[in-house]
């Protein structure tokens, strides 16, 4: 089914994280970060591996102590994916991943401590060709800001975001993105909108503390869904207290869901009601585990009757209706009936051959 409406991508300058494009005319790239201890350099490597493998573009590590930098030398060496270091407050943690081969600093320059430090680690990012991001959160805006607003707003965020900038702008390094993050949807999203249309470099979306996997889904497709569907956002990370695996899940399912990447199986699937001819949850909940190693986009429809079935069946490479019997289409056209008892492996053959004929 063509997409009835476009989203037109605001224009930002194009940075590299590694060798992952960020803004420009680059695809929107889906990150997650790590949540073991970094100093278990086997623990942190398995997860970035599934982090990886569930198809991240970028993986984000906090190093929040010397020793950690020192493990993080040896997961950069074993890593297959570009890897950001999260840093908070000592200046020579940042030097220290620097040499080892970051992709990418994630710090604040306003709370590295002194002009010189903050000096000392731009100039070790532009020797490494590192970018940084400036990661504005409202629940640790500077004290000044949260002394003038009383309380966290878009434009406390926003204001905190001009002083990195700013900072950055004096050393004459704009090789940066930026992120503004809140737990409310609509602070977020007006915070991003105020300084989207002020500033030409790469932002970085997300919900921060979004919740549970449900609760936190819910809102990050909202709040996300705001700001991409006005052509906001250059990279994303849907912030879940869930399995890291789960927040590229949902990533994905977002940008497939607005049409801003294709990755994987776009399954459209009815809810189940009493006309169903098959189990489809069960058939959908299967088929989408046994589905999950393919990357290529593939659309593929799995309704239970003969009601909208036919209709959406028609419309995909691969779709299955519900019926006596159940029909089976392939590229909008009749291709075979499919009996009850084998319908997931059928689907699933079907579904692989028209990948690799493709």
């Amino acid at each position: 089914m063509k997409p009835v409406h476009s989203i037109k991508r605001r224009k930002s300058r194009q940075i590299f994280v590694g060798d992952v494009a960020i803004g420009g005319d680059a695809p929107i790239s889906v990150q997650s970060m790590t949540n073991t201890d970094t100093c278990d350099v086997g623990a942190t490597l398995n997860q970035i591996q599934s982090i990886a493998d569930a198809g991240a573009d970028l993986v984000r590590v906090s190093v929040p102590t010397m020793e950690a930098a020192e493990a993080f030398k040896e997961i950069k060496k074993r890593a297959n994916i570009p890897l950001i270091t999260d840093i908070h407050f000592d200046y020579k943690i940042a030097l220290k991943v620097a040499e080892y081969g970051a992709d990418c600093l994630r710090i604040n320059p306003g709370n590295i401590g002194r002009e010189d430090r903050v000096r000392e680690v731009v100039a070790s990012a532009k020797d490494h060709g590192i970018p940084i991001r400036i990661g504005v959160n409202a629940g640790s805006l500077e004290k000044d800001l949260q002394k003038k607003y009383t309380e966290p707003t878009p434009e406390a965020m926003v204001e905190s975001a001009f002083r990195h900038i700013d900072i950055l702008d004096k050393l004459n390094f704009d090789n940066f993105k930026i992120s503004l993050k809140a737990s409310e949807i609509f602070m977020t999203v007006f915070a991003y909108k105020q300084l989207a249309s002020q500033i030409e470099n790469p932002l970085h979306l997300g919900i921060t503390e979004a919740g549970s996997f449900r609760a936190g889904a819910v809102k990050s497709s909202i709040g996300l869904g705001l700001l991409l569907s006005e052509g906001i956002g250059d990279t994303i990370r849907v912030s879940l207290a869930s399995d890291p695996v789960d927040e590229v899940k949902v990533g994905f399912d977002i940008l497939k869901s607005l049409h801003l990447r294709k990755k994987g199986i776009n399954l459209i699937a009815c809810p189940s009601c009493s006309r169903q001819k098959f189990d489809v949850i069960s058939v959908v909940n299967e088929l989408e585990s046994r589905l999950e190693d393919i990357t290529d986009p593939i659309d593929v429809a799995v309704i239970g009757c003969v009601v909208n079935g036919p209709g959406e069946a028609k419309e995909v490479s691969v779709g299955l209706t519900g019926g006596s019997p159940n029909l089976l289409y392939i590229n909008g056209k009749t291709h075979s009936k499919l009996d009850n008892a084998q319908l997931v492996d059928q689907l699933e053959a079907q579904i692989r051959a028209q990948l690799k004929d493709s």
